[in-house]
């Protein structure tokens, strides 16, 4: 009897986890893609409705979304999405830019062939992928980025460059908007990344890599004026 009732409840503390993950998975991409806007407050019951799963695992999703800064809690109040403002991008890009210029470094002078042929095949796949598979493209998009830095052997490194990709992700959405945006040759601008990056040109490869964050600044200029 007691095993049957310790089989039950661990299989409905699974049940549960898995419910918090998915819950945490998708609102998440939400506000990553810009589908929840910044500073929005986030109803639990709106949210219950939305992905047809309890309150709980919500709860503990946008508890876990706080940790990592898309999600702010409000004293007594809830939770909403973290706001966006210039000062805000513009410490995420400044931390961006100097762990990254030092993890494509890194990884570049540790080259070996597998680390080359995957940065290939990374690239070759996001290029693949349409844009109007917008969840497909971003994986593959920030695939592309983690690859570039993947081989300079410091997992703590790595670990910061992947939360502040997400947290400028966005951004990158909220830059969308704007009208210019789209005359951007962005595709353009990975090529050359990758280009110097095989060439172990690890002076280009980092110049290209920050000019191309840069660059959404420029765009994003105009929204937070």
């Amino acid at each position: 009897m007691n095993d049957h009732i310790q089989s039950a409840n661990t299989d409905a503390t699974t049940i549960e986890a898995s419910s918090t993950q998915q819950a945490y998975q998708t609102i998440r991409r939400m506000i990553v893609m810009a589908e929840l806007k910044p500073g929005e407050k986030l109803k639990i019951n709106r949210l219950k409705e939305l992905l047809n799963t309890g309150a709980s695992p919500i709860r503990e999703a946008l508890s876990l979304l706080t940790s990592d800064q898309l999600v702010e809690r409000l004293d007594q109040r809830g939770f909403r999405t973290a706001e966006a403002n210039r000062e805000n991008f513009n410490e995420i890009l400044a931390l961006r830019c100097s762990l990254e210029d030092m993890a494509i470094r890194q990884s570049i002078e540790n080259a070996t062939t597998d680390w080359e042929e995957n940065l290939v095949l990374c690239h070759h796949r996001m290029v693949k992928e349409q844009r109007n598979k917008l969840e497909t493209f971003e994986q593959l998009h920030k695939d592309f980025h983690t690859s570039l830095l993947a081989n300079c052997g410091s997992p703590i490194l790595l670990k910061f460059c992947n939360q502040l990709y997400d947290l400028n992700v966005r951004y990158r959405y909220i830059a969308g908007r704007s009208k210019n945006y789209q005359s951007r040759d962005v595709s353009e601008e990975h090529q050359k990344i990758l280009q110097a990056a095989i060439d172990g040109n690890a002076e280009a490869a980092s110049t290209r890599l920050l000019s191309h964050y840069r660059k959404t600044g420029v765009y994003l200029s105009g929204l937070f004026s």
